[in-house]
């Protein structure tokens, strides 16, 4: 398949200056996935900031307004011996969906993985997100049915910090 152009999209790396808009973006994609949002304007400029910032951010913009994001970090295969690059949120606003802004948004993240030599790209996607599941796999995407995502956190995770060795 061949992803479409989309005229008056623009789509590039989220700076300092993108935090307010990069903000409200996760302020409705937490409540689109029904989770809490502990994001703000300070502490995404003190990580977009940062010498050792773990996150980087592309935002995209349809006619110079703010439609879409994609947070993502660079991972590691052991076995492949290669760095990677983990996908960790995509989202377009919802009155933009359907128009190729999330294609635009991956095309310039593998390009950025193929630029940066990364061997694959990885993400997640909720069971329940049928809508996204179906898209991806119109890129090519594949599941990973050998592997299930595991999370220590919380209370978990404390306790388990806690205990001696």
């Amino acid at each position: 398949m061949s992803p479409k152009e989309v005229p008056g999209l623009n789509v590039r790396m989220a700076t300092v200056a993108d935090a307010e808009t990069l903000n409200a973006m996760i302020a409705d994609f937490a409540a689109f996935e029904r989770l809490p949002n502990n994001s703000t304007v300070e502490t995404l400029r003190a990580e977009l900031s940062s010498k050792d910032r773990v996150i980087e951010t592309v935002l995209a913009f349809l006619d110079g307004q703010p439609v879409g994001m994609a947070v993502f970090f660079q991972s590691y295969s052991t076995f492949a011996a290669k760095r990677g690059l983990y996908l960790e949120d995509i989202y377009v606003k919802e009155e933009f969906r359907n128009r190729g802004i999330a294609t635009g948004l991956l095309r310039f993240l593998a390009k950025t993985a193929v630029e940066r030599q990364y061997g694959r790209v990885d993400f997640t996607v909720l069971l329940w997100n049928t809508v996204a599941i179906e898209f991806f796999e119109t890129l090519g995407a594949t599941p990973t049915s050998a592997w299930t995502t595991y999370r220590l956190s919380g209370e978990w995770l404390q306790k388990l910090a806690q205990k001696p060795g």
